[in-house]
């Protein structure tokens, strides 16, 4: 078999059965320090299909880095078919600050298509639509929740895509939510392009989360298994399906005070049960959150102290016969069951 062409990005090239990480030049710091869009480049020796992997479009957003980082540290990725761009950090600008946005507070995530004469967030968006997503055939974007919420590991989809819909019961993260596509996010424009995006929700803000990392790495390996770019050896089907969620809401403070939850992420509620409370900081006052619909808390505050309205949970609505089983199953899957082989590093 002939040798695969090289890999052409940002004017370097990546030899067939090579990797290396290239640099894309994004723009100057005010004291003309450089910033680029870092990209590593895996270039199978074998024909495949090219998917990217990113994170850090929420400079705040570190779980996904970290999900990033283990996943460029597996030796499975050494017998790749295709082409595998793993974007690390994408809002550079943002991951140096800890902040959601970028210098000129925009959300990167809210500027796509982007423009090479816009905003800084408007270029960034150009430059990375334009060198990684618009020359793949699938992306899985990592995301996590904002600083003081935490989100139940999940897959969030377009609604009424079939190939989004198999991909992300494959990737195996205990809830599948369609969330319908929001204008100036990555989604939205990669589907423009013709490029499917999984966009995978974890952990919190500024946190390390050992079983939405361990889910993030099993979810993309998976998918890349069934894409035909690994063998199937070392990379663990997932067990028990996903829970297919239709719609979600937010579940919001009925006043100001602190905040005692008395259910957590991955919880099972009924119509009409006492999650939370909130009291003033005296004692006097004692309000119960009470869940209006049954469902599975897929989000939460981590804060002890809210505001009347500050959102709380996100309360998902499931069609399960016995939904709190199938989330122990896949609890037990995540924490005990081995994803990779014994001299795997996950």
């Amino acid at each position: 078999m002939p040798p695969r062409r090289p890999f052409e990005i940002s004017g370097q090239s990546v030899e067939g059965g090579a990797r290396r990480t290239v640099d894309v030049p994004v723009s100057l710091l005010s004291d003309h320090t450089p910033v680029s869009l870092r990209v590593h480049v895996i270039h199978g020796r074998k024909p495949g299909p090219t998917v990217f992997v990113s994170a850090a479009v929420h400079g705040d957003e570190v779980m996904g880095v970290e999900v990033a980082r283990r996943l460029l540290q597996s030796g499975l990725l050494e017998n790749l078919r295709g082409t595998l761009m793993v974007v690390p950090i994408v809002n550079a600008f943002g991951f140096h600050n800890r902040s959601r946005y970028l210098p000129d507070r925009r959300d990167l995530n809210r500027s796509f298509p982007g423009s090479a004469s816009g905003s800084l967030a408007s270029r960034l968006a150009g430059i990375f639509l334009d060198q990684v997503v618009r020359r793949c055939d699938l992306g899985i974007d990592l995301h996590s929740a904002a600083i003081h919420r935490t989100n139940l590991p999940q897959l969030r989809i377009s609604p009424d895509n079939e190939r989004t819909r198999e991909l992300a019961a494959v990737f195996g993260a205990p809830v599948i939510l369609t969330s319908p596509l929001r204008d100036g996010s990555l989604r939205a424009e990669a589907k423009e392009a013709g490029v499917d995006v999984l966009l995978y929700e974890a952990g919190e803000g500024l946190r390390f989360d050992e079983m939405a990392a361990r889910a993030g790495v099993a979810g993309i390996l998976r998918v890349l298994r069934h894409l035909g770019m690994l063998p199937a050896k070392g990379i663990a089907k997932a067990r028990v399906a996903p829970l297919v969620c239709q719609s979600s809401r937010w579940l919001r403070a009925p006043a100001g005070g602190l905040l005692r939850t008395y259910r957590g992420d991955g919880d099972v509620v009924e119509a009409g049960e006492v999650i939370a409370a909130v009291s003033d900081p005296f004692g006097a006052q004692d309000v119960e959150m009470v869940a209006p619909d049954g469902g599975i808390i897929i989000g939460r505050a981590v804060m002890p102290v809210v505001n009347e309205g500050d959102a709380v949970f996100h309360l998902a609505q499931v069609r399960h016969d016995d939904p709190a089983r199938a989330v122990e199953g896949l609890a037990a899957q995540l924490e005990t069951s081995p994803l990779f082989d014994e001299d795997e590093i996950i």
